[in-house]
Formats: structure tokens, C-alpha cells, sequence
């Protein structure tokens, strides 16, 4: 009998973020529940009795539940169907599988704490307005109300802060694994804005519930002291087994001394007739504490739940009849509220600057570092300076380890310069070897031909000595002879410019590299070289080589001749090559501009066995070669070399196996 393994439990990575979640929302609820009602000084015998069923319906451990548990699922849904909806189909179905592309789900990992940090704020104001409905935080005064959602929506910033920092840390791991290009997956959000979005929320979260909490035993305190005060007085105005007329009542309660100006009185009379002073009837909650529950708090009475107005009674025999006298007294009037508005208002926007100065001064050093980086990557070695060390930390030896690598890279850079020279002089060298050939056949013909002409020469210049004196040589003799003499002179002079340009052609193929200025040619200029220098290779090849001038030959381009004639004649050089060595072939040479972009367009086509996929990708990035042991790859790699630095262009390669090849040179004009 075969025996079953064992399935290994494995959480995935988005689902790891919601248990998380989970568990540091419990974790903070479970510290909110035993101690809000105590921090909104909620009255005693009001929290989970019948008292509160009675008044309310629901026990305030149910009503805490039913807003946890509403919360928590509209967060776990929200997470799983849409903030992670990408991650969690990748990470189920694989790369392969799954409908999004990895670049969309390192997007989604880069964006989603953050969109999750600011929804565990915002939402919860949502699920606080429809709680505020409810009896446990039912509210008769605005700043009740108020009061409770402060310390809510402190507790979720403390929550949102943790999960933000868990979540990051848990989507490291993918963002590893999927790394393969250096650019963002997403928009750059910066580095003030992430640490203000994070700290200016945990720091007001944190001065919110400083001042509800020290808000909370201040009113715990004064009133306290409040109703020690009027116990007092009533007791002095009130003697025990007494009785008194109603006026007596009237005339004893009017002539207390209150606190405040908003203290006020009332009467409750045997038959449960309210009387108050200002003419405001008393609250359902209020009378109802009197009567179920003021007795067992020596005649302490209070207004509602978060709300910070209290009273206290005391049983007074009237006419032999039991009623009841008491203070109706706020603890703290409503420029309390206008006062803590005022002072967070104040605090927030210090905090805020405070906060976003420091921030905006750690990413500046940063970007320092960054853009020192960014020279680097251009090689823009002139410019490298030392960043000067402004912190004793780790931003400190960060800007050391920037200055030494820098040192190390400009001299890399010098070093690989050189070394580029040297390689581009061999490679220069090499080429002049393979033209010395071509070179000799081309001088061998002209040198022939003025050799023969200055034998042609000597025969008139004899011919016309012995005819002096001659009287049969008449005057046309003469002009004949020297005309004669005009045509071998005018075929010699060709034949010596055709020699000068020869060797102008392969003199500037020698200069060596080192010479960089700037100078101005023709394309007309341009290709005369180029065919001079590559007529006796491709006469070898028996490969014609077509010229087709799209554009003024009188155009004028910026830079060395010579490098780029070596560059062209690299690249006709090549397309010979394409073709094994079968002759008839051609080679079509293209100049044309561009007009909308104003840059001159130089093409080599062959069709000849073209450029495998592989080679083609690496062609100007590295040295390759498809010719084996006969071969460098220095060539296209150092023309591509050239054309970008020398001439502020660039190369292109299009090629179809089989098809032949097509190298552009591009050139602003």
C-alpha cells in the first residue's frame, strides 16, 4: 500500500500581508477595548449591563465587535479582490501562467503598501461616521463625537504604520526575485513625500491621543472636583430629616452659588414633574441615570456616554414628600474643543515644516549622490567632484564610499579610454595592412602610365631637336608636335592627382587618434576617399559597389574625415565579406537626409547571407565576431564607438538571415 505525503502548509506572500493585517488590527482592538470607554470616562454602570441594553440595544462589547468585524472585512476584501488582485493570481499561477505581466505586479508591489497605508486612515472615517449612529457612541454634543473618532483613527494610524512597514519588508523578497532591469516599476514618489506621508500621520496620531488621553483625566479631575463642591453645598443648604415648603426649595436652590454661568438647577417632584432652572428639559440618558442609578454613586449623575457633563441629586423631604434636588453642570464648555482644534492646528503645521525640512534635506544629499552617480553612467569623467561629507551617520559614509568609488571609476574609465585608443590604433593599423595591396595596385597603374608618357615625351623632344633647321619641316610640324607634347603633359598630370589623392587618402588613414579637432568636409569630400580606398578590394572581390546620392554632395558634416571614412569603408568591407567570396555581387552605398529631422542618413546594403538574431542583439555592445579565427569583433563595435563619440550619432542594424544586412550611420547635420 502506497503511503500519502504529507502536503506542506504554505502561505503566499499577498496572503501573508493580509494575516498580518489580521493580526496587528486584533492586536490593537484588543488594547482599544478594555480602555476607551475609560479614556471617554464613560458612566459607571453604563458599559455591558441592562442599563445600557435598555437604552441602547446593544452592549458596548457588541458594538465593539460588530465595528472591528466590519472593519476588518472590508479591509481583508479589499486587500484580497482588489489592492492584491494582480499579486495573488502571479503568485497562484506562476509567471508563465498568470494574465499579468511581472513588470504589472512589481508595480502593483512598489504602490500597494502605500495605497493600503492611506485607504487604513481614510476608510476608517467612513466606518466612524456610520458608528457615530450607533448607542455606545451616540452623541449629543459635537465634541463627544469628536472625541471618539480622534482616538479611532489613532489607533488605526499606529495599525496602518505597522502594516505599511510589515508589508514592505514581506514584498522585498518578490521584488528580488522579478529584478531584472534598472529602471522603476513605478511612479517615483520621492523620498520627502514617502517619509511625510509616513511620519506626519504617526505623528499626529500620537499628539491626538496624548491630548484625548490627557483630555480625559483633566475632565476626570475638575469634575471630581465639581461634584465634591456641589455635594458639599447641597449638604450645607439641606439638613437631614428635614422638611421645606416648595418655596423654601425654590428660594434655596436659587440662591446657590454656582461654578459656572452654564450650571443650572432642577427639581423632580414625587409624581416625576421635572423643573429646571434654564428651561432645557433633561435628557432621556440623564433621567434615567437618576432614576436606576445615581443612588449607587452617592448622587452622581452623568449626561451620556463621551459626553463631559455631569450632575449630582440629593433626596430632599418637601411637604412630607420625596423630591429631588440637583446641579446640572458641563465639566468643560466648547471653547475646550476650540482650544485643542486650535493648539493641533498650530502643532500640525510646526510638525509639518519640521518634518518636511529635515525630509527635503536627507533626499537633497541623496540626490547629490545620485546625480554623482548618473555622471558616472555617462562617463562624464570631467565633471566628477567630490561630494563634500556634511553628516556624522550613514548618509555620512554613504558619501564616503561615493568619493572612493568615484576615484576608482574615473580612473577605470581613463584606463579603458586608453586602452579604447590603443585597440582603435591596432584596428586602424590592421586596416592600413589590408590597403597597402590595394594601394600598390592603384599607384602601380598610374606610375606605368606617367612612365610611359615620359618616353612618349622624349621621342617629340628628339624628334623636335633634329627638326630644327629642317626646311622641310614646316610651321604645322611644328604645332603638331607640340600639341602632341600637351597630351602626353595633361595625361601625366592626371595621373600624378590621382596619386596625390591616394596618398591624402592613406595618410589621413594613418593619423593616429589622438588628433580630435573638430574639422569640416563634404560628403562629395567623403566618398571620393571612400572609393578611392576601397577600389582594390572590391575589383579583387569582383562586388560592385553602387553609389546613389540622395542629397547636395556639397553638404556639409562636422567632424574627422578619415575616421569616418575608415568607419564606411569598415562596413563596405563587411558586406564584401557577407558574400563567401561569390563575385557578381552588389553593394548599394545611400546617402540621404533626413529633412525633418536634419541628419544625414549613410547606408551599406548587401544581400548577402545576413546576421543571426543573437549576433545582431550584441553587435555594437560588446567585441563579436561571425568570422572565427579570422576575425576581432573590434570593427562594428569600435565604429559604434566612434560614430558616438567623435560625431554625436549613432549605428543601426537591420538583418534577415539569408536575406543580407543593411548598416546605417547616423549623422546630425
Amino acid at each position: 500500500m502506497q503511503k500519502k505525503t504529507k502536503k506542506s502548509f504554505h502561505l503566499h506572500t499577498y496572503q501573508k500581508v493580509i494575516l498580518t493585517y489580521i493580526v496587528t488590527f486584533s492586536f490593537c482592538a484588543l488594547v482599544l477595548y478594555p480602555t476607551m470607554h475609560k479614556i471617554l470616562n464613560y458612566p459607571p454602570g453604563t458599559v455591558d449591563t441592562q442599563f445600557q441594553i435598555d437604552y441602547g440595544g446593544l452592549t458596548y462589547t457588541q458594538q465593539f465587535g460588530i465595528l472591528y468585524l466590519f472593519i476588518t472585512a472590508l479591509f481583508v476584501l479589499y486587500q484580497r479582490y482588489f489592492l492584491f488582485k494582480k499579486i495573488a493570481n502571479w503568485e497562484r499561477l506562476g509567471a508563465t501562467n498568470s494574465k499579468y505581466t511581472t513588470q504589472e505586479v512589481r508595480s502593483t508591489l512598489l504602490t500597494a503598501p502605500t495605497k493600503f497605508y492611506l485607504l487604513q486612515i481614510v476608510i476608517p472615517f467612513i466606518a466612524i461616521t456610520i458608528g457615530l449612529g450607533m448607542p455606545v457612541v451616540k452623541h449629543e454634543v459635537a465634541s463627544s463625537g469628536i472625541t471618539v473618532a480622534i482616538l479611532w483613527v489613532a489607533i488605526f494610524t499606529f495599525n496602518a504604520t505597522i502594516n505599511y512597514v510589515f508589508s514592505k519588508n514581506l514584498f522585498k523578497s518578490i521584488l528580488m526575485k522579478t529584478f531584472k532591469e534598472n529602471r522603476l516599476s513605478a511612479k517615483h514618489t520621492g523620498l520627502a513625500n514617502d517619509m511625510m506621508l509616513l511620519l506626519l500621520p504617526l505623528l499626529i496620531a500620537g499628539l491626538f491621543f496624548t491630548v484625548i488621553v490627557s483630555f480625559s483625566r483633566l475632565i476626570n479631575v475638575r469634575g471630581n472636583d465639581i461634584y465634591k463642591y456641589y455635594k458639599n453645598e447641597l449638604g450645607y443648604v439641606f439638613e437631614e430629616n428635614t422638611s421645606y415648603s416648595r418655596k423654601e426649595l425654590t428660594e434655596k436652590m436659587e440662591h446657590l452659588e454656582f461654578i459656572n454661568d452654564t450650571d443650572s438647577y432642577f427639581t423632580i417632584d414625587s409624581t416625576q414633574n421635572i423643573t429646571t432652572s434654564n428651561n432645557v428639559p433633561l435628557t432621556d440618558f440623564f433621567q434615567k441615570y437618576i432614576f436606576e442609578l445615581s443612588d449607587q454613586y452617592d448622587g452622581r449623575v452623568y449626561e451620556h456616554y463621551a459626553v463631559n457633563t455631569q450632575g449630582y441629586i440629593k433626596h430632599v423631604n418637601v411637604e412630607g414628600n420625596d423630591f429631588i434636588v440637583g446641579i446640572h453642570f458641563p465639566i468643560s464648555g466648547g471653547d475646550s474643543l476650540v482650544y485643542i482644534i486650535t493648539t493641533f492646528i498650530v502643532l500640525f503645521g510646526i510638525i509639518s515644516f519640521l518634518v518636511w525640512y529635515y525630509s527635503s534635506s536627507l533626499s537633497n544629499q541623496i540626490k547629490i549622490i545620485v546625480n554623482g552617480l548618473n555622471d558616472i553612467n555617462n562617463q562624464k569623467n570631467a565633471e566628477f567632484k567630490k561630494i563634500p561629507i556634511i553628516s556624522n551617520d550613514e548618509l555620512g559614509e554613504l558619501t564616503v564610499a561615493f568619493n572612493k568609488i568615484q576615484d576608482l571609476t574615473k580612473n577605470n574609465i581613463e584606463q579603458i579610454h586608453d586602452n579604447q585608443e590603443s585597440l582603435m590604433e591596432k584596428e586602424r593599423l590592421a586596416s592600413l595592412g589590408q590597403l597597402i595591396g590595394g594601394i600598390a595596385h592603384n599607384l602601380k597603374t598610374p606610375i606605368m602610365s606617367i612612365s610611359g608618357a615620359t618616353e612618349g615625351l622624349t621621342d617629340l623632344i628628339k624628334e623636335y631637336d633634329s627638326s630644327v633647321g629642317d626646311p622641310e619641316v614646316t610651321k604645322e610640324d611644328h604645332h603638331e608636335i607640340a600639341k602632341d607634347m600637351s597630351s602626353w603633359i595633361a595625361k601625366i598630370k592626371t595621373h600624378t592627382e590621382y596619386m596625390s589623392d591616394v596618398i591624402t587618402a592613406v595618410k589621413g588613414q594613418a593619423v593616429t587618434l589622438s588628433n580630435e579637432e573638430e574639422i569640416t568636409f563634404t560628403v562629395g569630400e567623403l566618398l571620393k576617399r571612400v572609393n578611392i580606398l576601397m577600389k582594390h578590394e572590391l575589383k579583387n572581390a569582383i562586388v560592385y559597389l553602387n553609389i546613389s546620392m540622395k542629397t547636395d554632395e556639397n553638404a556639409i558634416i562636422h567632424g574627422d574625415v578619415n575616421s569616418l571614412v575608415q568607419v564606411i569603408n569598415n562596413m563596405i568591407s563587411n558586406s564584401i565579406q557577407a558574400y563567401n567570396g561569390k563575385p557578381e555581387q552588389n553593394i548599394d552605398l545611400i546617402v540621404e537626409k533626413d529633412s525633418e529631422s536634419n541628419r544625414l542618413i549613410i547606408s551599406v546594403r548587401d544581400y548577402g547571407s545576413g546576421i543571426a538574431k543573437q549576433v545582431k542583439d550584441k553587435l555594437f555592445k560588446e567585441m563579436i565576431t561571425t568570422k572565427g579565427k579570422n576575425g576581432t569583433g573590434l570593427g562594428l563595435y569600435m565604429s559604434y564607438s566612434t560614430i558616438r563619440a567623435h560625431f554625436n550619432g549613432n549605428m543601426t542594424v537591420e538583418s534577415e538571415e539569408g536575406e543580407g544586412t543593411t548598416l546605417k550611420i547616423i549623422l546630425p547635420l
